[in-house]
């Protein structure tokens, strides 16, 4: 929590300081010809799903496109480190999935976690949002708007979203991707992990933590525009 906290306070910190039309205006290397950017937040969070500078009449993702999306932000290698350090701390607190102690159920609780991602993304991604006709990728709020709204916006898009034709909606999508995923896991969860009480602490964990995502890509340009950014001379 402390973190979250100091995170706000540096993005708040941001917004303070208008940005200028020239500081608005995004490096060619963020205006890639593909609508699937490789941006990373401080080098090393995948930003992929994130539309940096959205425009009214934006074209939408194309199924394989949004196939794409899901094997980038699936097959990333921070994937692999951030569920191996989830595993580390699931295994330390003895938390569910409870596999138990030692090297062979570390394993379990890692193969579980990319499990874990790879249903969720992949029912979100690749299958409801070509059903649904929705659009996965984030569109950031941008610094024409405050601190504070926008702050509501990030958080809010975990169950809005935006479809094909350029709409608002519930994200349907996401949501019950995200649940299908989870009840998946139930056929690879141990039985002491799989009950109606555990399954719900996960959705509503993984809900909070989806919300809490989409923070640093609202504010990531900002913060790179401040801090990161290199003057032409």
């Amino acid at each position: 929590m402390q973190c979250v906290l100091a995170i706000l306070l540096l993005l708040s910190a941001c917004s303070l300081f208008p940005q200028s039309p020239s500081d608005q205006a995004a490096d060619p290397s963020e205006q890639p010809s593909s609508p699937l950017t490789n941006d990373r937040i401080f080098g090393v969070i995948p930003n992929y799903q994130t539309v940096a500078n959205p425009e009214k009449n934006i074209a939408p993702l194309t199924v394989k496109q949004k196939f794409e999306l899901f094997a980038k932000e699936t097959f990333d290698p921070f994937i692999a480190v951030s569920s191996a350090a989830g595993a580390a701390l699931s295994q330390a607190d003895n938390d569910h999935p409870k596999y138990g102690q030692g090297s062979g159920p570390y394993a379990e609780r890692f193969g579980a976690a990319i499990a874990d991602v790879t249903t969720q993304n992949f029912f979100s991604d690749a299958v409801l949002s070509p059903l649904l006709h929705e659009d996965p990728r984030y569109f950031r709020r941008g610094p024409e708007y405050r601190f504070w709204p926008r702050l509501g916006y990030a958080l809010s898009r975990v169950v809005v979203t935006r479809t094909d034709a350029g709409k608002t909606r519930f994200n349907n999508s996401g949501i019950f991707g995200m649940a299908m995923g989870i009840a998946l896991s139930n056929a690879y969860y141990p039985d002491s992990s799989v009950s109606g009480e555990v399954v719900a602490v996960r959705l509503g964990t993984s809900l909070v933590s989806s919300a809490l995502s989409n923070i640093l890509p609202e504010f990531w340009p900002d913060m790179k525009q401040k801090f990161f950014h290199r003057k032409q001379p």
